[in-house]
């Protein structure tokens, strides 16, 4: 891979605080190997290296590639037949899903991140059966997947011990349901299971396999606290030190969760964590809705990450997220598409302005959300989620040059006002038909709508004819099977919380 110098109107090399961008007018990024070497203007890239090839982008913004900080799967649940419930029945109601290809699966969504700005995906997979063998294949497809398409991806296959469907052991929930609905359910709920040592041993081998690997990296995912026991939390804690590989790990995202760990541990989940020696720089807690402020306190004093997942906390009734007091407090918070944005697809363009919209408490005070810091959650705060933490997420030297190029003309047409600053327009304004090209690795990987390496039409030909197909048997058993089970996950829960513990902290300072 030769030097490549790719030049446009505005650099956007990283963001130096809440309000301030760094912007080279008229700039350009010297890549080596897929590495920045320096930024600076085009003739100071040309002196560094005179044998570049050059590609200009003359009326563009260079932004570093955003990171999607939490994503699970291809085709979305709603694709697949599951409504937006509140989440607890979305569980439910996820059992009768198709199944496809795990490869065409991951394509699907790539190509959808992609296009909007996404170079580097944190893929949080499970809920697999068949055993180890087949989680293993099923990784091996999945990383495959990213690694054809020139995407970066940190993988993680999610570690869940018990309480597979509800708040409480797969067992005693299934003890209670007529027969034989119980008894169907528990054979498909350890149809999922494995014994814990594979899921160590799954991490170490897929470790092994990607050594040599640039664009994927493995690291660990304790899935949440009701799915876990404290001493698989544990064993997890210690492999992440031992191996030096960061967590991921759902954490509040409903208030059905916020109370199961009262019941469980009589305290939250943060401080239970924390007391477990969990929580730090290495880890990232996905969601964090119900956090109190004392939860926020501790997150920010242990350096420990949130991964803010707005369209997802509103489609499943989840809550708002307390972004406005996570900034105010420090904590380094990325941003996530989870299973799919508000639109149904994964577009970060739009889930940084509905970050942006969201979290606009009434007042007149600055604490509201503004662009730089949006980028900065979807860019380098998302990085240090992963695996690759700040080898990505800017265009400084020594990261590794990836980076989407945004047409001013055509995210701003027919007229923008100069007083509003460049980066404000682009956040606001850029649409994904905005983004015309996308390098990761310093490798053209995206361009005027086309991929350079997979062919996208014959991937999503490839999957319309797939389920096209009429349900298999399995199909059928799993869609009756979800359908019967549904109506006693919600009787599950009814009761649940009560209505005072049911209102979350927002941490807003000003309030008509």
């Amino acid at each position: 891979m030769g030097d490549l110098i790719v030049q446009a109107r505005w650099v956007v090399t990283g963001i130096q605080d809440r309000h301030t961008p760094v912007v080279i007018e008229d700039g350009a990024v010297l890549s080596r190997g897929g590495v920045v070497a320096a930024a600076g203007t085009l003739d100071e890239m040309k002196r560094l290296a005179p044998l570049a090839s050059v590609r200009s982008y003359p009326d563009h913004v260079m932004l570093p590639g955003f990171v999607n900080s939490h994503h699970h799967v291809g085709l979305t649940p709603l694709q697949l037949g599951s409504p937006d419930h509140a989440l607890e029945l979305w569980f439910a109601s996820r059992m009768p899903a198709r199944r496809i290809d795990l490869y065409l699966d991951t394509l699907y969504s790539a190509f959808e991140m992609i296009s909007s700005g996404i170079t580097t995906v944190q893929h949080i997979h499970g809920w697999m059966q068949g055993g180890y063998d087949a989680v293993h294949g099923a990784a091996s497809k999945v990383l495959g997947a990213y690694r054809d398409l020139g995407m970066r991806a940190s993988y993680c296959y999610a570690v869940r011990e018990q309480n597979r469907l509800v708040y409480e052991a797969d067992e005693a929930f299934c003890e209670r349901l007529p027969k034989p609905l119980g008894s169907d359910l528990l054979k498909y709920l350890k149809s999922q299971a494995l014994p814990f040592e594979d899921f160590l041993t799954l991490f170490d081998q897929l470790t092994r396999e990607n050594e040599g690997q640039r664009l994927t990296r493995i690291q660990l995912a304790p899935a949440n606290l009701h799915w876990c026991t404290d001493e698989g939390l544990l064993a997890l804690n210690e492999k992440s030190k031992a191996a030096g590989v960061p967590m991921h790990m759902h954490l509040l995202e409903t208030a059905y969760q916020k109370e199961y760990a009262m019941r469980r541990t009589g305290k939250t989940a943060v401080r239970h964590l924390h007391d477990l020696g969990l929580l730090g720089p290495r880890m990232t807690l996905g969601h964090g809705v119900w956090l109190t402020e004392e939860d926020i306190d501790i997150t920010a004093d242990t350096g420990t990450c949130i991964c803010h997942n707005c369209s997802s906390n509103f489609r499943l009734r989840s809550g708002i997220a307390p972004l406005n007091f996570f900034e105010k407090k420090g904590v380094t918070v990325g941003m996530g598409l989870d299973e799919a944005g508000i639109n149904d697809d994964r577009d970060m363009l739009q889930e940084m302005r509905l970050a942006l919209r969201v979290h606009r408490t009434p007042g007149m005070e600055d604490d509201v959300p503004t662009c730089p810091q949006v980028l900065r959650m979807a860019t380098e705060s998302g990085a240090r989620t992963t695996a690759f933490g700040e080898q990505i997420g800017r265009l400084d030297p020594g990261r590794f040059f990836d980076a989407v190029l945004i047409n001013w003309k055509t995210a701003t047409y027919p007229f923008q006002d100069p007083d509003i600053p460049m980066l404000d327009a682009v956040i606001q304004r850029a649409k994904t038909s905005a983004v015309d090209a996308v390098y990761i690795d310093g490798e053209l990987v995206y361009a005027e709508g086309r991929f350079t390496r997979i062919d996208r039409d014959q991937v999503l030909a490839e999957i319309a004819e797939i389920l096209s197909r009429p349900r298999t048997p399995d199909e059928v058993a799993r869609r009756d099977l979800g359908n019967a089970v549904f109506p006693h996950v919600k009787s599950f829960y009814d009761g649940y919380i009560r209505e005072e513990e049911a209102k979350p902290f927002y941490g807003q300072s000003a309030m008509f």
